[in-house]
This record gives C-alpha cells, structure tokens and sequence, in this order.
C-alpha cells in the first residue's frame, strides 16, 4: 500500500514546498521561496521515476502530478518575481506576474493532451521553466531596472507555449538502488541551501538556463539547416 502511495507522496510532497515558497515570498523572504522551488524540483523529478520503477502510473497520479506543478513551478515563481522586482511596476506588474502561471498552466494542458515524441519535450517544461525564474529573481539586485527580468520572464512564459524542442532526462535510466539515497539527497540540498541561503540558488540558476536556451539554440540551427536544404528554382530565360 505504502509503495503504491509513495509517488503521491513525493508529488503532495513538491505542492507543500510550492506552497511554502509563496508564504515565504508574501513574507519578502522570496530568497527562500526560491530554494524551496528547487527542492520542488528535485521531488518533481522522482514522483514520476519512483512511479514507472514500482508500476504505480495512474490517471489520478498524472493530474495530482499537473495540479501540483501549477503551483509549485508557475504560481510561486511568478510570486517570488513579483514581491522581488514587479510590484514597482503597479498593473502592468501584475498582469506579467499572471502571463507566467497562465502559459505554464497551458504548457500542461497540452502534455496531457498530446505528450509530443518520445525523447522530447514540446515546449519548455514548466518545471524547468519556473525553476529558472525563481533564482533568476536572486540576481534582481546585479541589474539595473526591472526591464531585463521582465524580458526574461516574457520569454520564459513563451518558450513554455512554444513548439521548441526540448530533451526528455526524465525517460533516463537510473539504478534502482539510487532511489532509496533520495532521503539523503534532498537533506543534502536543504543544507547546502540553508548554509548558503544566496549563493546556491544562484549557482542552480546556471545549468538551467543554459538548458533553456539549448533547446532555442538547436530549433534554429535547425530551422537553417532546413533552409539550407531547400532546393533553389532555377531561374527562366
């Protein structure tokens, strides 16, 4: 019965911590809010493994899952951004703060839908997504003005909905045994996080962006690829 409930858990798990990140953003402790959007993360990524591996995948499993991300990796993030740089920008604050959660909510929709190919996300995952503008929020104090958050967040919000394609690591094999340090792992990140409350968050900010922007860089060089394959018409006399 346990096994069967424990992906749930960890799912329940990524929604409590999403939830705590946007008390602690409305308290102005949006730093933190961040790291708990990245242990989300972390529970995110093994609802889904520890499922397949024990064959607990279910419909209730699949929503619980889709629900749980819209607060934790679109609400909270967005949340964070606000109570960090947006709300100097009144209305129009808000109506960015909402552009946000409303993509990755449609980002969603359409996985459930239709999931893409195998290998790959259609569109960049919410998870991803909300994970980069949550530490993004940490370096609001390095630039000036709030323009640049605001492009990012709008581009962000973007990708989630666009037709850009994405690796799937979750389908990745990973040895049973691994699953049961998990425990050990996620008590391993909240120290690191607790010690080094500003650096750490900063230092996961990096090889998600990089992941964001992968995926933009290989749709155009594709799209060039294409366009140079295409056979040219001759010219008439």
């Amino acid at each position: 019965m346990f096994a069967r409930a424990l992906p749930s858990i960890f799912t329940v798990g990524n929604l409590f911590l999403g939830i705590i990140a946007m008390i602690l953003a409305i308290q102005g402790e949006w730093k933190y809010g961040a790291i708990m959007v990245i242990i989300g993360m972390f529970l995110d990524g093994l609802d889904g493994r520890v499922a397949r591996m024990l064959n607990t995948q279910s419909e209730f499993g699949k929503e619980l899952d889709s629900l749980s991300d819209v607060i934790s990796f679109g609400v909270a993030p967005a949340l964070i951004m606000y109570t960090s740089i947006l709300h100097e920008l009144g209305i129009l604050g808000w109506v960015i703060t909402a552009v946000f959660p409303i993509c990755g909510a449609l980002r969603l929709a359409r996985f459930n839908v239709h999931p893409g190919i195998p290998g790959y996300f259609i569109g960049l995952p919410i998870t991803a997504a909300g994970g980069v503008l949550a530490t993004m929020a940490l370096y609001s104090n390095t630039v000036s003005g709030p323009l640049f958050m605001v492009l990012g967040m709008l581009f962000l919000s973007y990708l989630m909905v666009s037709r850009v394609k994405y690796p799937n690591f979750k389908r990745l094999g990973i040895p049973r045994s691994a699953y049961w340090i998990s425990p050990l792992i996620i008590i391993g990140l909240a120290w690191l996080a607790a010690k080094f409350p500003e650096e750490f968050p900063k230092i996961v900010f990096i090889p998600l962006a990089l992941y964001a922007f992968f995926g933009v860089k290989r749709s155009i060089s594709r799209r060039r690829k294409q366009n140079a394959e295409e056979p040219v018409e001759e010219l008439k006399p």
